[in-house]
């Protein structure tokens, strides 16, 4: 009897599309390595914007369920930014603007992650890097999607360097 309880489940599940589903481009962001990332930058020029975390980081996971699956942050990053993921804590050697950066063991992180975060280190971190060459401009914490939306517009619409962020704040008008 339990077998066939057994074999009933097994042979629904497969057939279940809850168990099946994949994520599709339109559902899901398309992360992309640093090094992809890089060589994009050579035919087209777009803000980074890096999602920094570890393995450990519990509201690293909660930014990937509620803010990073929200179809309309979805949307907006992948029109407007080269989206990488990167873990903080890769030992991966990283190159980007002919520097190589290693995982470093006094302090447990790549040293990547340390640029990024001008040695400010916590988890998870959203970095823009802007195409105007300045220096990555790391934003520390858990983002909603209502929080994240003000910034990556600020970024993605080419407003950085131009307008100060408290005056682009005070007349956004959030969408999402």
């Amino acid at each position: 009897m339990y077998q066939f309880i057994f074999a009933l489940i097994i042979g629904f599940l497969p057939a279940s599309s809850s168990f099946n589903a994949r994520p599709t481009p339109a559902s899901a962001i398309q992360w992309m390595s640093l090094a992809d990332a890089r060589k994009a930058l050579e035919t087209q020029k777009k803000p980074l914007l890096i999602d920094l975390y570890t393995d450990w980081c519990g509201w690293c996971k909660v930014m990937d369920k509620k803010t990073y699956s929200n179809p309309k942050v979805i949307a907006y990053i992948q029109e407007h930014f080269y989206p990488v993921k990167l873990n903080a804590e890769t030992r991966e050697t990283l190159n980007w603007n002919d520097k190589t950066y290693r995982y470093n063991t006094g302090i447990k992180a790549n040293d990547f992650a340390v640029f990024l975060t001008y040695g400010q280190l916590s988890f998870p971190t959203t970095v823009f890097i802007p195409t105007d060459g300045s220096g990555p401009q790391p934003v520390p914490g858990y983002l909603s999607p209502k929080d994240l939306e003000p910034i990556v517009r600020y970024f993605g619409d080419g407003r950085f360097g131009k307008q100060r962020f408290e005056d682009y704040q005070r007349s956004f008008q959030p969408e999402w």
